[in-house]
Formats: structure tokens, C-alpha cells, sequence
């Protein structure tokens, strides 16, 4: 049964004043027709070679004719072009007012590709969802036994658009058992798509779910959600409040540049705090707001952080980790022994950048430890394609866990023949280096070693530089090999 008053009062939010429309129309793709020429071999064939050849020599070079004027001018006017680059396939995501989802490359000969030959690549136990599009991690926690994780999904297709919350729910961060969408877009403030967000957990243990929400008129807002049962351990139902948004993008911060709002924590004055993805001009933000009831926020100009000429923020992330314990700590958690990682999605480089540094709670303010490191200039989470990630406090096992999105780099083409694209990272848990105190240290979380089957170890190996060294070990669907190397 739904909760119709779950935990909050309610309160007659400020209203919400349209922007102007600034949904760009779509461009048809230009089309390349050309007639056919019919071409008669001659006894000649060595002249023909000859001049063959010559007109090869240039490639780069097109000779073409301007039409007559309408003027009465019969000149014809010949000039020497460059050949035009290729033309990029339209962007539906950025003209929506967010990253760059899809694979553009453009140059790559099609293949007939049918689904029986992609299949095999399906993975074997990273989270995907059954089919069709995925992106982001939303909004993971662990409730009542359950490991829930919501994502970005688009229910009607292998590409990005129609964007809604999936969800899914395990017992060990492996296996999955996919549920009923969890939210979709059915209301003028998230009628553009159910955009990233993240999960609260109170004390009382109720769940706050605030998210980004794209409105009919492509402006990004922010909302409120939350369990329409709190006695249901799979959270299959949810209500958004009455009252959304509840909060709209202040004077100076464009339409869509406004995205993806933090999982809160408790500050030194008892309300609760997030932190919402932005820019000014090229200066990467990320705003602060301060709310005791997750309906009506207070916003003085606050900024959490900003690094020059970074672009758009999305994304961010905000949590503590200890310098002098291996064990996760809570989002509100604060002191002497505890510092402070922002990490943010930048929209420019499509890359995941953090840096370790200090939180000062009256202000709210953050400072990295080494600005020649700082955020979106400096450490990466990972090297490879890893974006839009998101922590979560897991408080069964005192660890934080790190979810990232991957995204494929198959075309648009293969990905709709294939009937799926992208998945998650396996799950990391994530500490500070305490040898160091500059970077994190990461690893798979311990539930994956549920899936190996068995081991084998070879002693005294010699591996010589270029050398191919054969091991005798039995057939497995995946192999991982753990080297340790001994240097004299």
C-alpha cells in the first residue's frame, strides 16, 4: 500500500517558470546521388591506363562547376575545391543537453552483421540489462538484504533516447534479477527523460531519491522520489512528490547545464547537504545546497569546488574515506581522520577525474591536498572507457563500492542489430591509499571470487622477452592470470 505521507511534510514549492524552448530541430542526413556513366572499352586500353593514372595523381583535389547565373551572366566559372571532411551523424543526446552517448565514428566499412554472430557478446557476469540501451548507474544502495541498482534505460530501443529508470536487485553484486522499471517519464518535468540521480538513506532507514529531470521545454530539473512502501524489500513501486521540482536552475546556470544531483549528507548544523553538476562559461561547478526536509532547499551561491577550463560537470560525486582505516565510510561521515574525494564526469573529455583533499563544513567548501592534481586536471579513476560513475555507502560490509558505466565501441548500426549496448564495470571497492594519502586504491569487490571454479599455479616459470610460454590448464569459459614477478 502506497504511503501517502512517507516522511515528509508537505510544503508549497516555489513555482516553476518555463524557459524558453530550446529543443533544436533535426537535421535529415544529406544524401549523395550520383547518375551512372556508362563506360566503353576501347582497343586502346593502354591510353586509357595512361590517362587513368594521371587523373590519380591528386586525390585530394575535385574540379567543379558553378551553375549558370540567374543574372544572364552564361560565364562558367570552374574552381579548384579541397574535398570536404566527412559529416558526423547527429548527436540526439547532446542536443538534449547531455554527454555524448553514442560511438560517431564515421570512415568504418559496414558489415553484414546479423544477431546470431554478435551475440557472443554478451558478457559473462558484468550487469547488462536484458536488452536495449543502458547508461548510467543511478541511485545504488543496499536496503533490507537487497543490493538495488537503478540505471538509465531506454525501454523501446538499442540507442539513447526515451531515457527511464531500470532496476535490478541482487543478494551478492553478481547475480541479478532484473524488475519492473522503476520510474518512467510520465510527467512534464521529466517528460524529456528520467535523468541521473542518487539514494539517501535517513536514519530511520526510509529512502530519499532526488534525480534530473529533462521538462517538455529541455530544461534540467531536479525531483524527489521515494518508496511508495518502505516495507517492501525490492522497492518495485515508487512516487514522485506532488510537489516537483523541487529544484530549478538559478539565475547565471544555462537550461542545460544543470544535472545530476548528489546522494546527501548531514552537516555540522543537522541539515542535509548535496551538490549538483554545472559550469560557468569553461569553469566546471559544482553547486551546493542545504535542505532539512528534501522539499525546500536553500542556495546562496555556495560552490563546493571549481577548476577552470574543465567544461561541463556531470556526474559528481562527494564522500569520505579514512587515512587510517581500511574500511568505507558513511557520506556524513567528518573528522581529523577522515578526508574528502570529489570526483566529477567531464562532459568535454568523456573521462572520470577525483582528487583527495579537505571539507570544511562551515562554509562548504572543499580543497584539494595538490592543485597541481586537482579535479579534472590530474587522476583519473581508470584509464580505459569508465564514465558517469557512482559510489555508495554499503553499510552490511563498511566498504564503499564503485559502479561505472562502459560504453561499447560498436556502431549505432551494430548495437540495434545486436539488440543491446553498453554495461557496468564490475562493482570496486574503493579506500584511500593510506601509503601514499594522494589516490585511491580500488579492486573488484569480493564477490567475484564466488565465480571462480578452480586454480592452478605453475612455479619457476620463465617468461624471456617475446617468448610465447604454453600452460597446460583445462578448458574454462574465462581465465584470469594473477602473475608475481621476482626481479634479481
Amino acid at each position: 500500500m502506497a504511503e501517502s505521507y512517507p516522511f515528509l511534510p508537505v510544503s508549497n514549492h516555489s513555482n516553476y517558470t518555463p524557459l524558453p524552448d530550446e529543443r533544436q530541430s533535426g537535421e535529415s542526413p544529406a544524401r549523395d546521388g550520383r547518375g551512372s556513366k556508362k563506360v566503353f572499352l576501347m582497343i586502346f586500353s593502354g591510353l586509357f591506363l595512361i590517362a587513368l593514372l594521371a587523373a590519380l595523381t591528386d586525390t585530394n583535389k575535385v574540379s567543379t562547376e558553378l551553375p549558370k547565373q540567374t543574372s544572364g551572366n552564361e560565364n562558367v566559372t570552374s574552381v579548384t575545391s579541397t574535398r570536404p571532411e566527412s559529416l558526423q551523424p547527429a548527436s540526439r543526446s547532446k542536443a538534449a543537453g547531455v554527454s555524448e552517448k553514442a560511438n560517431l565514428a564515421v570512415g568504418l566499412k559496414d558489415f553484414g552483421w546479423n544477431n546470431s554472430m554478435l551475440s557472443w557478446q554478451r558478457t559473462a557476469f558484468h550487469f547488462q540489462p536484458e536488452k536495449n540501451w543502458m547508461n548510467d548507474p543511478n541511485g545504488p544502495l543496499f536496503y533490507r538484504g537487497w543490493y538495488h541498482f537503478f540505471y538509465q534505460y531506454n525501454p523501446n530501443g538499442a540507442v539513447w533516447g526515451d531515457i527511464v529508470w531500470g532496476h535490478a536487485v541482487s543478494r551478492d553484486l553478481i547475480h541479478w534479477l532484473h524488475l519492473p522499471l522503476a520510474m518512467v517519464a510520465d510527467q512534464w518535468y521529466d517528460e524529456n527523460g528520467v535523468w541521473t540521480g542518487s539514494a539517501t538513506v535517513l536514519p530511520d532507514g526510509k529512502i530519499v531519491m532526488l534525480y534530473t529531470g529533462s521538462t517538455n521545454e529541455s530544461v534540467q530539473v531536479q525531483n524527489l522520489a521515494y518508496p511508495a512502501d518502505h516495507n517492501d524489500p525490492l522497492l518495485l513501486n515508487w512516487i514522485k512528490y506532488s510537489g516537483n521540482p523541487v529544484i530549478v536552475p538559478p539565475p547565471g546556470v544555462g537550461a542545460k547545464d544543470f544535472r545530476d544531483p548528489t546522494t546527501a549528507w548531514l552537516t555540522s548544523e543537522g541539515k542535509w547537504r548535496i551538490t549538483i553538476g554545472s559550469k560557468v562559461n569553461r569553469t566546471g561547478i559544482a553547486l551546493i545546497y542545504d535542505t532539512e526536509d528534501f522539499i525546500n532547499y536553500e542556495f546562496a551561491g555556495q560552490i563546493l569546488h571549481a577548476v577552470p577550463s574543465t567544461g561541463m560537470w556531470e556526474c559528481v560525486d562527494f564522500y569520505p574515506v579514512s587515512n587510517t582505516t581500511e574500511i568505507g565510510l558513511d557520506t556524513s561521515s567528518s573528522g581529523p581522520d577522515v578526508k574528502h574525494v570529489v570526483k566529477v564526469s567531464l562532459d568535454d573529455t568523456r573521462h572520470d577525474h577525483y582528487a583527495i583533499g579537505t571539507y570544511n563544513d562551515k562554509t562548504g567548501n572543499w580543497y584539494p591536498d595538490n592543485s597541481e592534481i586537482d579535479v579534472g586536471i590530474g587522476i583519473r579513476y581508470d584509464y580505459g572507457v569508465f564514465y558517469a560513475s557512482k559510489t555508495f555507502y554499503d553499510q552490511m560490509r563498511a566498504r564503499r563500492v564503485l559502479w561505472s558505466w562502459i560504453g561499447e565501441s560498436d556502431s549505432e548500426a551494430a548495437d540495434v542489430m545486436k539488440g543491446w549496448a553498453s554495461l557496468q564495470g564490475i562493482p570496486r571497492t574503493i579506500l584511500l591509499d593510506t601509503k601514499t594519502g594522494s589516490n585511491l586504491l580500488q579492486w573488484p569487490v569480493e564477490e567475484v571470487e564466488k565465480l571462480r571454479l578452480r586454480s592452478q599455479k605453475f612455479k619457476k616459470v620463465k617468461v624471456k622477452p617475446g617468448s610465447v610460454v604454453p600452460l597446460d590448464i583445462e578448458a574454462a569459459t574465462q581465465v584470469c592470470i594473477l602473475k608475481f614477478w621476482r626481479f634479481k
